[in-house]
């Protein structure tokens, strides 16, 4: 990595949450979102690190538990504790607290894969590749407008075939731009892409995937309370009539 890389104002994280296949889609849940934090190395370090490793002490007495969204709703495995009521009601104001409490920015990149299909079929686009490339979009707008170049991005790993697959859909868009970025734009950039596997305990992707899920559940239940989601909202990145919040198609 240049040295310019290893000291960047900014990282970025990448969590998903729902499947990509467009081949069987769950009726249920017919969405797939990309959720990706930037947050200040500064304030990572200093702040949600800490904060992290503080609520995962006090709930357990070490830090050694990924902070799932999935485990927590379901309350199982490490958090199966949240069967008790009076724990899930101090636990949950918790979480919540720390997502409010950190400053970052957000973008939440959603593909509907049922209309997704029903509009291109045989053509369509891999959602997850498809909110690779609305993010990077709206990314290079956060950074050209805070003179940043360099953005280490640190992915959960899913898979070696997937990864692989996923590092070459965003190096081509890093290389020949998009439809609505010009590759010189992109070219200017420095953002190397890291995959790590879940048991290596980031934060960062811990921070998104607490985001994902709430934003999934919007976008297919707009009307249904969701209090995971009104501390999540204020984080969405908006500048210059640019939105953080991308919902396709």
């Amino acid at each position: 990595a240049s040295a310019a890389v290893e000291r960047s104002r900014y990282l970025a994280f990448f969590d998903e949450c729902g499947d990509h296949s467009l081949k069987n889609i769950d009726q249920d849940f017919p969405v797939f979102v990309l959720a990706t934090i930037v947050i200040e190395r500064e304030v990572y370090v200093e702040q949600a690190v800490p904060a992290f490793a503080a609520l995962k002490v006090a709930s357990w007495n070490h830090e050694g538990v990924n902070i799932h969204n999935r485990e927590i709703r379901k309350a199982s495995g490490d958090f199966s504790f949240l069967q008790n009521a009076t724990r899930r009601a101090a636990f949950l104001p918790a979480v919540s607290a720390l997502v409010e409490d950190i400053p970052f920015h957000l973008f939440i990149t959603a593909v509907r894969k049922d209309q997704h299909l029903k509009r291109y079929g045989a053509v369509a686009d891999n959602p997850y590749q498809l909110a690779l490339k609305f993010t990077m979009e709206r990314i290079v707008h956060l950074l050209e407008s805070t003179g940043e170049t360099a953005l280490p991005i640190i992915a959960e790993a899913r898979g070696a075939n997937e990864d692989k697959e996923l590092e070459a859909a965003f190096y081509r868009v890093m290389t020949h731009g998009t439809d609505f970025v010009p590759a010189s734009r992109f070219n200017r950039l420095s953002c190397p892409i890291t995959f790590r596997r879940k048991y290596d305990n980031i934060v960062g992707t811990q921070l998104a995937d607490l985001c994902a899920h709430p934003s999934a559940r919007k976008i297919l239940f707009p009307n249904k309370p969701n209090i995971a989601f009104n501390s999540v909202q204020p984080k969405l990145y908006q500048k210059n009539g640019i939105s953080g919040w991308k919902v396709f198609p």
